[in-house]
């Protein structure tokens, strides 16, 4: 949980707010937490457990960082301690451990909840795990290319896929912040700009999802681009600047690369108000994708609350993608219309759903939050 979100919530919690113009159609804040709480209560009683779904994977990383922003709004403003504890019970079945491989991105992205975790409650033993990984890897770095050949199974070791930006980069750069040793910030940047040479489109401002993609065409002749890839991009940027400090000579890079990619991606939603899994060809892929959409309009929200985006131009856009993914939530809470797990786009239906598709929700709908109190 970020301080700017904590400061939102005690503020909200004693203060009369007027509700600027452009955002008064996304619904009261206590509409918004209230389908929140539905989707947060409808996973947690639903749990996944299989191959994909362990404590520690990436998918349930995803869950945990969306549900952590959750449990501090619902603490601020209801005392409800119940997502905090889930999280902690979680964390502490597993001694708050990283995943076991030692380079691969995925693997370090549940360290996210437990930095998070440990901001919170201050145990070190929250942080000595994630202490431990991060100063081995940024002292003994991976030297596997970044072209992977997945018929011989990569390992994956480099942020060489983009989904890669949303897991690992966050995690170095609070470490970063909590030691206040360079070699963290030194080591994200210096992965995560060769990921972005190497997968960026300067031409159209999208990022493919890895290699093999670039040259592809869809049915339409466009280039593939992945619409929960760039949301994790974007989330994933969205995390970074919330925790590298204002001050800092990194984050302009981050800062315009957020921006840039944010009003492409906008410029991209479609008529239904989703991000469909292609963002280049929606017509192949009509159904509507829950997971994209939750990435994306989290970082837009952010960026308006931030400052970083022009409200003027991105509300429209926040509130179409906030009641299209709002229409995805069956009345038990089960959010539908999620993208399987998968490297591109595939058809979705309005039964599929997934973690970290729940996770982007909770993390949209806490910035929407802040945007209905009028912050």
């Amino acid at each position: 949980m970020r301080s700017s979100i904590i400061a939102m919530l005690v503020l909200a919690a004693g203060a009369s707010i007027t509700v600027p113009a452009e955002a008064q159609n996304i619904g009261t804040p206590q509409e918004i937490k209230s389908v929140m709480k539905r989707v947060a209560d409808w996973q947690i009683a639903n749990p996944m457990r299989d191959g994909e779904h362990g404590d520690l994977a990436w998918t349930q990383a995803a869950l945990y960082v969306g549900m952590l922003d959750w449990a501090e709004l619902a603490l601020q403003t209801d005392n409800d301690k119940t997502y905090y504890n889930w999280l902690l019970k979680i964390g502490r079945r597993n001694n708050f451990q990283p995943g076991s491989r030692m380079y691969h991105a995925d693997d370090i992205a549940v360290s996210q909840a437990w930095l998070g975790i440990y901001l919170k409650y201050g145990d070190r033993n929250m942080l000595l795990p994630t202490l431990a990984r991060t100063e081995f890897v940024t002292r003994y770095p991976s030297r596997s290319t970044l072209v992977l050949d997945y018929s011989k199974g990569a390992t994956l070791e480099r942020w060489s896929w983009c989904d890669a930006l949303f897991m690992a980069p966050p995690v170095y750069a609070q470490m970063y912040v909590l030691t206040g040793k360079a070699e963290y910030l030194d080591f994200m940047d210096k992965e995560f700009k060769a990921c972005y040479d190497f997968l960026y489109d300067p031409e159209a401002e999208l990022f493919y999802r890895d290699w093999r993609y670039i040259g592809e065409k869809e049915a339409n002749g466009e280039k593939i681009f992945w619409g929960r890839g760039n949301g994790w991009v974007l989330g994933g940027l969205a995390e970074m600047l919330q925790i590298l400090p204002a001050t800092n000579a990194s984050r302009e890079f981050y800062e315009e690369l957020f921006v840039t990619l944010a009003e492409r991606v906008a410029s991209l939603q479609s008529k239904d108000g989703y991000w469909h899994a292609s963002l280049l060809d929606p017509a192949s892929y009509p159904s509507p994708e829950t997971s994209a959409t939750g990435f994306i309009v989290y970082a837009l929200a952010y960026g308006v609350n931030a400052g970083l985006l022009d409200a003027g131009t991105m509300m429209p856009v926040i509130e179409k993608g906030w009641k299209a993914l709002c229409k995805a939530v069956e009345k038990d809470g089960k959010l539908g219309y999620v993208q399987p797990i998968g490297a591109d786009p595939k058809k979705v239906t309005r039964d599929m759903t997934e973690v970290y598709g729940v996770g982007a929700f909770l993390l949209a709908g806490v910035q929407l939050y802040e945007i209905a109190q009028g912050k």
